[in-house]
Order: C-alpha cells, then structure tokens, then sequence
C-alpha cells in the first residue's frame, strides 16, 4: 500500500518541487513568443472522417467507469501491420479489464481485424489466437523478430508480455517462454531495432510503475489521493518505478536482457511510456528515446552497438526549455523542417504544453513549442498518442495528437478541462511553424473522447495517410483521410533478402523537385502503438522523384532515379525496385 499522498499531478504541472516554489515565483521565466501560436490555417484542409462503423469494426476496450486505479487509465495501444502480407494494413486492437474483472479472473479481448480491400475489414481474432494474451494488455510494437518475412507481434501487458510468432498461414503462436521476452512488470511502450546491426531485431521495453493487483492504493477515503480537491486515483509520483528491459536477439529464436550491461535499464525508477528507435544525429545507428511521466524523459545515444548513454539532459530533450519536468506519453519522430535531422515531439498531462524539439544536430534540440504554435492549444488536455504524416501530400509533415483525460471525476467540476477531450490537428507551413486546424479537419476531429493509442498508416491504399484511434472508454475511431487535394505522393515498402526483413531502420531520402525530404522505417512510437511500416512521402505538384537514396540498416547505399508519382514500390536491397510477390516471404532469392 503506498503512503498517504496529496495530488501528484498538480506539482508535476507546476514544474517544480514544493521547496523551490516561492524560488521559481521570482525567476525571471523564458519568454513565450506567439509566432503563428493557435492560429487558424488557411486554404483546404484534409478532412477525417470516422468510418468505424460501416468498415465493419466493433471492437469495444473494457473499462471502469470510475478509474478508481491508474491501471484502469493507461491502456489502449492500436497496431498497424500487414500480417497476411497481402498488400493492405490490418489492424489490431488491445484490450484491458477493469480492476474487478481481472480480480474475478476475467479477460478482456483484444481483436485482430483483416483488411477486406473494399473499405471493410473482419474480426479474425479467433482463427488468428491473439485474442487474450495475457490478463492486462496494453499495447505493443510489430517487427519481424526471426526474419522469416512475416511480421510479429509483441504486447506489452501487466504481469509479462507476450510475443506471437505470424506462423504465414493466418495465425500466431505464443513463443514468449521460449524467446524469453516475458519481461513480468508493468510493461507499456515497446519498440523493435538493431541497435547493433547483426540483423536481427533487438526489443526495447519500457516499463510504468511497481503496481500489483493484491496492493492497491487507497481510493475514496481518508487517506487519499487529491486533484483540484477531488479524490482521484494515485499515482504515478508517489509509487515505485518499474525499471526498463533491452533484449538482444540472439539469431535462434531466443533474446537475452541486456538492459544494464547496456545502460538502458533506468536505474533511477522513472515512469516509462512511449518510446522509440531513432537515428537522431544521422550517424547510421538508431538511438533510443524514451517519454517518461512525471520525470525527465531519456535519450540514449547509441555508442556502435557497444553500449547507450543518456543524453537527455545534455541534448535538452529530458526536461521542456524552462527546465521542467512534463508528464509525458507519446512521441512522435519526423523531419518536419526538410533539414534531414528529425524533430522529436512528446505529449504530456494537463498544464503542460505538448513539447516539440528542433534538431539542430549532435544531439543539441532546442524546445521550439511556442514560437511553432503547438504549445498554447494543448495545455487544457492530457495528450496521448500523436504522429508525423503528410495528411494533404504537400510534401510538409503535419501532426496529430489525441488527448482524453485520467480522472472521469473532473467533471463534475464547475468549469475547466472534461475528462473527454478532442484531438489536436495541426498543419505545417513550410517555415518551422504549424497552425491549428483542428476545427475545420471535421466534426470527428473535434468529437470529445477518452482516446490514448494512435497508429497511422495509408489503410484503403489510396495515397492518403488515415489514423485510427484506441479510446479507453468505447470504440475505436477509423480516421479515413477523405482529403480531395490533387498533390501528389509515392510509398514504398522496403525488404532485405536475409536479415531484418523489413528493413527496420532504413533511412529513406527522397528528392523531388526543390525540395528533399528523409524519413526512416520504424517500430514503436506513438503511445503504445505501431505505425505502417511503408514509407510515404507526399510530393506537392512534383509527378515523379527524381532521386530515391536510401540507407539500408546493412550499411549499404542505393539510389533509384526517376520513380514516377502516385504509385506503391516494392524495394529489395541491392535489386532495386520488385514486384510485390518478390518481397512476400519465401521468395526473397527466387526470380
């Protein structure tokens, strides 16, 4: 049982300890520029249109009215991945019970839906087996983990994860006691990556707090956990951090954990959530980023596969540029100023700005919230999963973000944030800024809701970037991108013959045109999601890529000229562009 407690969240708010409130009272705070902050767009935005519903999803995340314990608020992760490898995204949804459900040995189902080709999709859940993996699930990441072509799936759960091999003929089996992946903590955000290019994918798990269901925190009475006076849940400041795990593939099917021999273990107990693969200084090794709640976030530079060092602090994406420490969840990973260095984007709790950090090389960012106009508009939400994509194909990555609160007991307050809460759309203007269009993006953008995964990813394969959302409270959303613009797009899937398969890691620059864009293929991200795999790039007016160079995670470098717009590529390293059947599993080496 945790001691008696006083809202954790609103001093997190505050930035600050107790002790250094009347100090900070003083300070002379970083100015906060309105450069283009919460203005409205201009010209045609993409629509979203919630398609849920006729596609034939009725999935349903059980929950607790009352969210009497934080376990009860942090699901809900969504993944995309083409299982079938048919050409066309499925989709999977993760489930969790309600305390009293998993206290009676009840599961909740999660659900696996097959994609139809013709806007609807079927629940395959049973045929596939991944229907319970474990009591509590959260969320996950997907990645070819014995590079037999098929892609994998890991969930990260309450109580140990569980990793399903894709067996090619529709179904999975549970090989987690073999792999040795259980992990057995509170585990949420997952990400694969080859942290030390042998090819084969390594497995970076995050995990929350020490929480067992036989030792609950008090609720409802004296002593409790408070917010703006309300008894609320507890946590996560106040509880014991769970420490993170790093699995090595060993190339058999089995991974060893090396979370500490590489420093990547989080020996201080911070509050893990999303996290990601990432080559941050384009040095060719993927580093690791990790958003933790109520305390500094880590960025682990990766020292060639030997080892990691936390570079947060130094680099400036640990705390936000007034050196506050933020309630952070989701991450979102993109070149959005064409500087070919990704920016880093986090979200985090109520009264703490929605964080963007510029990448100005070696590992320097510089918080740039403010002046770029993502900050002002979040700060009455609680923000969750969130991404990078070009919605309109003008060739400038937009963001999304999906927010819902933690306490359902907020509204009974007289006025100020509700527990459910819209999205946040924003659109790129080309000049290091973005404006707020989420209230012309359509009436299911600007719906209130309990959302926390997000996944994004091309599901109707038209060219356009749809999102679908996991809500704690309800259904999911299916975002279709309805946008009518007329610019102008290419995507591709990327393969290696042998070893990590689906080329997790590859970095991708396109040049079309004046303008260059760099993007790379990755898992995890978002909150407790995984994204489409393919890479998309949106090319304005441009109708061809004159130049495609991509970096495999072998090292090796490939460039194709002359790709033509508007189509799906199949690319096998070292043989160009394929046809789709040549990069489906068991015909990498046949012509």
């Amino acid at each position: 049982m945790i001691p008696a407690l006083i809202s954790q969240r609103p001093f997190r708010a505050l930035g600050v300890t107790l002790s250094l409130l009347l100090a900070a009272a003083t300070a002379q705070q970083p100015a906060r520029p309105h450069v283009k902050a919460g203005a409205a767009c201009e010209g045609k935005v993409p629509q979203f249109v919630d398609v849920s519903e006729r596609a034939g999803i009725h999935f349903h995340h059980d929950s607790s009215p009352e969210k009497k314990y934080i376990i009860e608020s942090m699901s809900g992760g969504v993944l995309l991945l083409d299982y079938d490898r048919d050409g066309w995204l499925d989709i999977y949804f993760t489930n969790a019970p309600s305390l009293s459900m998993a206290l009676a040995g009840k599961k909740a189902r999660s659900a696996l839906y097959h994609n139809n080709h013709d806007g609807t999709f079927t629940d395959v859940t049973d045929k596939a087996g991944v229907g319970t993996p474990c009591n509590w699930a959260m969320g996950g990441a997907v990645g070819d983990y014995n590079n037999d072509g098929w892609p994998d799936i890991y969930v990260t759960c309450l109580g140990g994860n569980v990793l399903y091999r894709n067996n090619g003929d529709g179904t999975f089996t549970d090989v987690t006691k073999q792999a040795g992946v259980a992990d057995g903590r509170w585990s949420t955000g997952a990400a694969f990556g080859d942290y030390d290019h042998d090819g084969n994918l390594d497995l970076m798990v995050t995990n929350y707090v020490d929480f067992k269901l036989d030792d609950l925190p008090q609720f409802g009475s004296k002593p409790t956990c408070k917010f703006r006076g309300l008894s609320v849940q507890c946590g996560p400041r106040g509880l014991k951090g769970a420490g993170d795990s790093l699995f090595h593939n060993n190339g058999d099917g089995t991974f060893t954990e090396v979370a500490k021999r590489m420093g990547v273990d989080d020996p201080q107990g911070f509050y893990g959530l999303g996290v990601a693969f990432a080559d941050l200084a384009s040095r060719g090794w993927d580093d690791i980023y990790v958003a933790n709640d109520s305390t500094p976030n880590y960025l682990y530079r990766n020292n060639q596969g030997k080892s990691f060092t936390d570079v947060g602090m130094e680099s400036g994406t640990a705390v936000n540029g007034e050196g506050s420490e933020q309630g952070s969840m989701g991450i979102a990973i993109g070149d959005y100023l064409h500087t070919g260095r990704p920016g880093v984007f986090v979200t985090n709790f109520a009264d703490e700005y929605n964080t963007l950090y510029r990448n100005e090389g070696h590992y320097n960012f510089t918080d740039v919230s403010y002046p770029a106009g993502v900050a002002q508009g979040s700060l009455p939400y609680v923000g969750w999963g969130t991404g990078f994509a070009d919605f309109d194909n003008d060739g400038w990555l937009d963001l999304l973000a999906v927010n819902g609160h933690v306490y359902p007991q907020i509204d009974s307050l007289p006025s100020g944030a509700r527990y459910r809460q819209p999205k946040l759309f924003y659109m790129n203007q080309h000049d290091g800024t973005f404006c707020d269009a989420s209230k012309e993006a359509g009436a299911a953008v600007m719906e209130p809701r309990v959302s926390r995964g997000a996944a994004f990813g091309d599901l109707f394969n038209d060219g356009h970037i749809d999102v679908v959302v996991e809500d704690l409270d309800g259904g999911p959303m299916v975002l279709k991108n309805a946008s009518d613009d007329r610019n102008h797009w290419i995507t591709l899937e990327l393969a290696s013959p042998e070893k990590n398969r689906q080329a997790i890691g590859a970095v991708v620059k396109a040049v079309a045109g004046n303008m260059t864009q760099t993007e790379e293929v990755r898992s995890g991200g978002s909150y407790l999601s995984q994204n489409d795999l393919r890479v998309h790039f949106g090319l304005g007016a441009a109708t061809k890529v004159d130049l495609l160079e991509i970096r495999w995670p072998s090292g090796k470098v490939e460039r194709l000229q002359s790709l033509a717009a508007d189509h799906f590529y199949s690319i096998m390293e070292g043989e160009g562009v394929e046809p789709f059947e040549r990069i489906r599993p068991g015909t990498a080496n046949k012509r």
